[in-house]
């Protein structure tokens, strides 16, 4: 039975009274195997998509329904999938067997069985602890994926994730850089970025920038929720981005999946991952290894990563789950180009000393305990413990060559910071009608380091200091950032009725940073020689509190259509990368405010027929205070260069569009084929509406390209798949001045030319075996996706030329 309002209390704004509860039945059973083996974790769907239950560790599961008569399909990887008629009115108790896939399925068929199920699973309103009603939601199917996985292939991994602006940078996949809706792609800043629910990213006030990206092999699906996610997640303009694990085989002890790749310029990368269950003790894990040349000189890397996951069962209802991961890598970087030096060859180098070094620890300790169907709460305690560290030369002047003999520039960062959250989430009725509040908690605290200074003058990857050997280095800084953050949220859904709901939801924030250090700019005469320096002290600490408001509403008319819209608060604050770092081609405004706006969203979403699955949508961003870069002279060198500051309010609107025909259904192929195509497209206008600074009001806000168009063909006869993808973005700015033309010495400002990219992957499976290839950049085209301002650069940094890769995978 439902619980009764009256025993719980909730938003602080809405008084509840308590009611009835309308008459349901219950439906349960057991899942088993042909060979009597209970099966849990056994997924089970309505027709549109809702998830109604999922077996537990006895294969039992139950669930409340008030239709008389409906379709329901009970789903697990590795069988058949099975759907049956629930007639309420002739029992009420339903045992069912699932078969497991026979040899002679195909590749193809089970693709089939699978994509009927995972088409219709969405981020639904409810999902455990956590409410999606009326929101942007996308959800990214990794593993049904034919991308290049083993090198984290953005630009095919995110093919349907309307209107994301990526930065390619590597063909490794190392870093991820993505954005949209005009955010700063650099390392995903403008997303709050989690892994299984919990933070991920270096600090999530103070530096909110992802250097661990979680290898696409090991990943379920990634859950993409736009700027309405503010509320639940933190108060990014991006949204949230969530990455979901593999689970441990639950049907069986031991699960082992070895995939081996080579590709382009020495790429060799290998993946191997356990998992399994075995009575109430379940575990996953992996071990990631790559390395290679990279595309240009002085690109070589090597990177290590471990993921473990394990889980015990106290009982039905009580589950505890540790989680640790563990990211090692070393890359030499290449460094910029200027726009003369692309043209000549997009792949030369003048950079042989710069070298970037992560170490990323992640931890995580998570508790769940349903107290029923519809009452659930979690806590998540998660920790981090990682460095960055950078040595190279990075001078203005693209074009001159470094000198082996002069110091390098040391940067370090170390990060260090824990956290805990907690969700409440319950379902009751309010005048005879549905309803769920989610309420939750969450504790942040860091405490981070950074020193910038003089580095070896070697070609080593050396991290160590050299102050004493060169103590009038040009630039300098050491700083401590304590922050403390303290957030409390809550969104209750108001069904209206059985096709209508409301969700309003808040967040109030506790915010408290500080900074503690100096940086020391060093002068110098036409000689070179020191001449003095400037010395700027800080000890500030700065507190702010505030309250987010926000609104959904979905609207369903029926099981293959919904209406939602909603409208968010956003806030973003100031980061020490913004203020800290002294950077050569940048100056700082000592004015600097956090940035404040909204979003909003208004879509509809659903399928027809199951030939055509669509989600199309109009969006708009408003920013206060939007923080970019234009251009100015720097004191006290008098060199032209950017400036950090608030620009101005900006106007981002836009339509956001997927669709996906299933052409094997339009023409009635048999069984054998599968043949589907998507267009996915974003229509953006942006502009600056007001500005301090004369020449920015009715200029385009950076990093926002007018048309982005990804589309593909996804095919496959028996155990051959194949698919090919077209990506076009047209040009774009990356300063708020729209640099109309090029700085040839300079190169971190100015347009980013419009490109399109072809890919093709292809598949082929036998029995245990799995083999993976493709051509990245089929036509070879030369385009860069970035002009950097610090590190890897400054200046272009060119993407990719045609490239292929080849894996194979052995499952057992």
């Amino acid at each position: 039975m439902k619980l009764k309002l009256k025993d719980y209390s909730f938003f602080i704004f809405l008084l509840m009274i308590s009611s009835s509860i309308f008459a349901q039945t219950k439906i349960s059973g057991t899942v088993t195997s042909q060979d009597k083996k209970m099966l849990q974790k056994v997924q089970i769907f309505d027709a549109s998509g809702n998830t109604l239950a999922t077996t537990n560790s006895k294969g039992y599961y139950e669930f409340e329904t008030k239709k008389k008569k409906f379709s329901v399909v009970f789903f697990l990887d590795e069988y058949e999938l099975n759907e049956v008629i629930i007639s309420t009115d002739a029992k009420t108790q339903y045992n069912i067997v699932l078969n497991p896939f026979s040899e002679e399925l195909t590749e193809v068929e089970i693709k089939a069985q699978k994509r009927k199920v995972f088409e219709l699973k969405r981020l639904k309103d409810v999902e455990q602890t956590a409410i999606y009603a009326g929101k942007k939601t996308e959800v990214v199917l990794v593993s049904q994926s034919t991308a290049a996985l083993a090198s984290n292939n953005a630009r095919q991994i995110y093919n349907q994730v309307a209107g994301l602006n990526i930065f390619e940078n590597d063909d490794a996949g190392l870093q991820l850089n993505i954005g949209g809706r005009g955010l700063d792609p650099n390392r995903t800043s403008n997303f709050n970025t989690r892994q299984n629910g919990y933070d991920i990213s270096a600090d999530v006030l103070g530096y909110p920038e992802s250097y661990y990206t979680p290898q696409a092999e090991g990943l379920e699906e990634i859950q993409v929720v736009r700027g309405a996610a503010s509320l639940q997640y933190g108060t990014q303009f991006g949204g949230l981005i969530n990455f979901v694990m593999k689970k441990p085989n639950p049907n069986k002890p031991l699960e082992i999946i070895t995939r081996s790749t080579l590709g382009s310029n020495n790429l060799y990368t290998n993946f191997t991952s356990l998992g399994g269950t075995s009575n109430k003790v379940s575990y996953y894990g992996y071990y990631n290894y790559k390395q290679g040349n990279g595309f240009r000189p002085n690109s070589e890397f090597n990177s290590k990563n471990v993921f473990t996951h394990v889980g015990y069962e106290i009982n039905d209802k009580s589950k505890v789950e540790a989680e640790i991961t563990y990211l090692n890598y070393l890359a030499q970087q290449a460094g910029g180009l200027t726009d003369t030096m692309f043209k000549e060859n997009p792949f030369q180098s003048n950079r042989t000393r710069n070298w970037f070094k992560v170490d990323w620890l992640l931890y995580n300790l998570k508790f769940s305990h349903n107290f029923s169907e519809d009452t659930k709460f979690t806590f998540n305690f998660f920790g981090l413990n990682a460095s960055r560290k950078a040595v190279g030369f990075r001078d203005r002047r693209i074009d001159i060559v470094d000198d082996p003999n002069q110091p390098r520039e040391l940067l370090v960062s170390d990060f260090k910071n824990f956290g805990f959250e907690a969700r409440f989430l319950d379902k009751y009725t309010i005048f005879n009608k549905d309803a769920t509040y989610l309420f939750g908690v969450k504790y942040y605290n860091a405490n981070n380091k950074s020193v910038q200074g003089p580095g070896s003058a070697t070609s080593l990857a050396d991290f160590e200091l050299a102050s004493d050997e060169f103590p009038n280095y040009i630039n300098q800084s050491d700083f401590s950032n304590p922050n403390q953050n303290i957030a409390v949220f809550g969104e209750n859904i108001f069904y209206v009725s059985d096709k209508l709901s409301i969700t309003p939801g808040f967040r109030f924030e506790y915010i408290k940073t500080g900074s503690d250090g100096y940086k020391r700019r060093t002068n110098l005469d036409g000689a070179g020689n020191p001449i003095g320096f400037d010395e700027e002290f800080d000890n500030i600490t700065k507190e702010r509190s505030f309250v987010l408001l926000g609104l959904g509403l979905s609207y369903k008319p029926s099981d293959n259509l919904e209406m939602y819209t909603n409208i968010s608060q956003n806030y973003r604050s100031i980061t020490f990368s913004d203020v800290n770092i002294v950077n050569p081609s940048n100056a700082v405004d000592p004015n600097l405010e956090d940035e404040k706006g909204f979003t909003a969203d208004l879509g509809f979403r659903g399928d027809v027929n199951n030939y055509i699955s669509y989600d199309v949508s109009a969006f708009a961003l408003f920013y206060n205070n939007r923080i970019g870069d234009f251009n100015t002279t720097i004191p006290p060198v008098n060199n032209v260069g950017l400036l950090r500051t608030n620009i101005g309010k900006a106007r981002i609107l836009g339509i956001e569009s997927l669709v996906d025909v299933n052409l094997k259904k339009v023409f009635d192929f048999s069984n054998d084929y599968s043949l589907n195509v998507f267009v996915n497209s974003s229509f953006t206008n942006s502009e600056y509406t007001e500005s301090k600074r004369a020449g920015i009001k009715g200029n385009k806000v950076e990093f926002v390209p007018d048309v982005n168009v990804k589309t593909g063909v996804r095919a496959g006869y028996e155990n051959f798949l194949a698919s090919v993808q077209y990506s076009y973005l047209s040009e774009q700015f990356n300063d708020a001045d729209n640099t109309p033309i090029e700085d040839l010495s300079n190169a971190v400002r100015g347009k980013i030319p419009a490109y399109d990219i072809l890919d093709v992957s292809l598949s082929y499976k036998y029995k245990y075996f799995k083999l993976e290839t493709g051509i990245n950049n089929l036509l070879d085209n030369h385009y860069f996706t970035r002009r950097a301002t610090g590190y890897p650069g400054p200046g272009i940094i060119p993407s990719a030329p045609r490239n292929w890769y080849a894996t194979l995978q052995l499952k057992i």
